[in-house]
């Protein structure tokens, strides 16, 4: 929830190729009950910008998370992108300045239906004299050449370049930025530990260039450019507390809706199925609160297994809400993404059409994490 307590294991930063100094420090703690007390507690205070733009350093994780519809018909793709912060256990009184006391992760996915799979791209690194930067005053991420910025104008600048394909778009806000919770102090659960600081920009106007490497184009070029246009959903949280006790993983989504309103929900899940803590929040199109609730049913139908984790997916979803029933509709089957060299693990990052009694409501994006083994914080 991209969300809250997103996939991050420390102890798997630590193995990380990418960072091979790494190797030579210290075994880090893993993080633990007992190391609570060194990240600041989430409590219920109003979100202040530009400031809150920025990153949050002192808290153990945070994620800066764009994701979109681009094309139409027989062009249209997903696209994700997500940037993770981690800050680690190792001591302040190393004076070193390559102690990684910052790790940073990003992750970015193309969602193709006549490739049938994503396109799929992890770099990671940690913040300091290697390059890898995160900005206190406002969003601004940069790791191993990707980047994604904030300009003065309020617009947002995406640069992924990777072997596979590369997304440059410009990402415009229609709206203040949607403050999710009590003024952006969300809950995650059924005790104050479990929050997180988190607000959403829904409604995103995109423009974007996207080149597709080994794919031949109609002159015979081994590569595709496409210059598209579509909507975007960007989510900025940050957070320092664990999965709720009996929670294995969580399903979220963001929907713009067509109408302009948007949609976020999401409930906790446990290793049966059940949802033990959940949320549904729909905004109109100026961004104030049309219906927020926490009785909405998730219904699963269906199944896809993944051939590469052998973990299995619900199909699709129904969401039924008072006396609605809406569909979730993947835009295609095989959207997990494999972030085993990276953040660790694997977890669904989808592209859905949202439906009621067959009729097309909104695009967005699905997240469903904990479906092979429980979320491990």
């Amino acid at each position: 929830m991209q969300s809250t307590y997103r996939r991050l294991w420390l102890k798997r930063f630590l193995l990380l190729t990418t960072v091979p100094t790494l190797s030579s420090l210290p075994t880090l703690p893993a993080w633990s009950a007992e190391a609570e007390g060194v990240y600041p507690e989430v409590f219920p205070r109003p979100l202040v910008f530009p400031r809150d733009f920025g990153a949050h350093p002192d808290y153990r994780t945070e994620w800066w998370y764009m994701t979109g519809w681009l094309g139409e018909a027989a062009e249209r793709i997903g696209f994700q992108v997500t940037f993770f912060r981690s800050r680690t256990l190792h001591p302040d009184s190393n004076p070193s300045r390559f102690a990684p006391r910052q790790l940073l992760f990003a992750h970015a996915a193309l969602a193709l239906p006549a490739e049938g799979q994503l396109r799929h791209a992890e770099v990671a690194g940690r913040a300091g004299p290697a390059g890898a930067a995160f900005s206190i005053t406002d969003t601004g991420v940069e790791l191993a050449g990707w980047s994604l910025q904030r300009t003065v104008e309020d617009h947002y600048k995406v640069s992924i370049l990777a072997d596979k394909f590369t997304l440059e778009l410009v990402a415009i806000p229609t709206q203040a930025p949607v403050l999710r919770g009590e003024e952006g102090y969300s809950t995650k659960g059924p005790e104050a530990r479990f929050a997180s600081y988190y607000y959403s920009r829904p409604q995103l106007k995109v423009s974007a260039q996207v080149s597709l490497k080994n794919a031949v184009d109609h002159r015979g070029r081994d590569e595709r450019l496409l210059n598209l246009s579509g909507s975007a959903w960007f989510d900025h949280e940050w957070s320092s507390s664990l999965l709720m006790q009996g929670a294995v993983g969580w399903d979220w989504i963001g929907i713009n809706l067509l109408d302009g309103s948007s949609l976020m929900a999401f409930r906790m899940r446990d290793a049966a199925g059940a949802a033990l803590f959940s949320e549904w929040d729909w905004r109109d199109a100026q961004g104030q609160r049309i219906e927020s609730r926490q009785d909405v049913r998730w219904q699963p139908f269906g199944q896809w297994r993944s051939p590469r984790s052998l973990f299995t997916y619900p199909e699709r979803f129904e969401l039924r809400v008072g006396d609605r029933t809406w569909t979730l509709r993947p835009l295609m089957s095989d959207q997990e993404v494999d972030a085993q060299t990276s953040t660790g693990g694997f977890y669904y990052e989808g592209a859905v059409e949202l439906l009621e009694n067959g009729k097309l409501l909104g695009k967005g994006y699905l997240e469903l994490t904990g479906y092979g083994a429980p979320v491990a914080l």
